[in-house]
């Protein structure tokens, strides 16, 4: 199995990729490929797969999207055009909901488009529960447990029966993979909380070894005590390698890069994983 980081924060040093806030991998798998996130828009990614020689037509099969906000999902269309054929979209059924912030002002930060919009271009599998995209690698589905300590703090909204109300982003969704060597687990942003996502992806296949995880962890504003807590906890599920950047802030990857040493990467665009 080999992941691409298609786009990410950092484009690395000395590095001709582009970088933009936001997150793409690219998984390949028994000669099919699925796109996980669109970043926040599609021409930064093409550049930096023309720089990689992957054909967006001939080399993604799937699209999955981990939840709804723009910097996951702004990029969709035009992949989706860039892919010239209808390919399937997986996500959650609430992912075209009303989302969005009030500090400092009202602004919409959910997916910038409609879903007839992705309808005329693609095929929506839109489920709540575990999916099997290709022999070996599933979708979580919603993360139903949540760890106390990682409840979001996020100040965000959504509207429910004509109500305002605190947005829990039950969308969050992550993709986890099976390897001789265990799971690896691929997060878009972990609003579900990383360690509840690695719990329920090691219920979901039965299998307790945690070969890495991958992605952006939300700790970027997150207190001393849940970072201690979060890395307490990959040490103690017995996580061997953690690849990490987008949301997760320097805090929390000083303190993950001093737990976990080598082991411990840093995404940037442009990078290729082979596990």
């Amino acid at each position: 199995m080999r992941i691409y980081v298609l786009i990410e924060d950092y484009s690395g040093y000395e590095s001709p990729f582009l970088a933009q806030h936001g997150v793409s991998f690219l998984l390949e798998k028994d000669g099919k490929g699925l796109l996980f996130d669109t970043g926040q828009s599609a021409d930064p990614i093409l550049h930096n797969m023309r720089l990689l020689d992957i054909e967006p037509g001939s080399c993604i099969d799937y699209i999955f999207l981990s939840h709804c906000h723009y910097d996951h999902t702004g990029g969709l269309l035009g992949i989706l055009r860039a892919i010239g054929r209808r390919v399937p979209v997986i996500a959650h059924p609430t992912i075209f909901r009303k989302h969005f912030i009030t500090k400092p002002y009202l602004r919409e930060v959910g997916v910038p488009f409609r879903r007839g919009d992705i309808e005329e271009l693609a095929e929506l599998y839109l489920t709540s529960g575990p999916l099997e995209i290709m022999e070996g690698v599933y979708s979580t589905g919603e993360i139903p447990n949540r760890e106390e300590f990682e409840k979001t703090e996020l100040e965000v909204y959504t509207i429910e029966n004509g109500t305002v109300v605190r947005d829990e982003l039950r969308d969050d969704m992550s993709l986890v993979a099976k390897t001789p060597k265990g799971i690896v687990v691929i997060s878009g942003c972990s609003h579900a909380g990383i360690i509840s996502i690695v719990k329920h992806a090691i219920r979901l296949t039965g299998d307790e070894r945690v070969r890495a995880v991958i992605g952006g962890f939300h700790l970027i504003d997150a207190s001393e005590e849940r970072i201690r807590k979060t890395v307490k906890e990959f040490q103690r599920l017995g996580v061997k390698e953690v690849y990490t950047g987008h949301c997760t802030g320097l805090k929390a990857e000083a303190a993950l890069l001093k737990a976990y040493g080598e082991n411990f990467h840093k995404l940037h665009s442009g990078m290729v994983i082979d596990i």
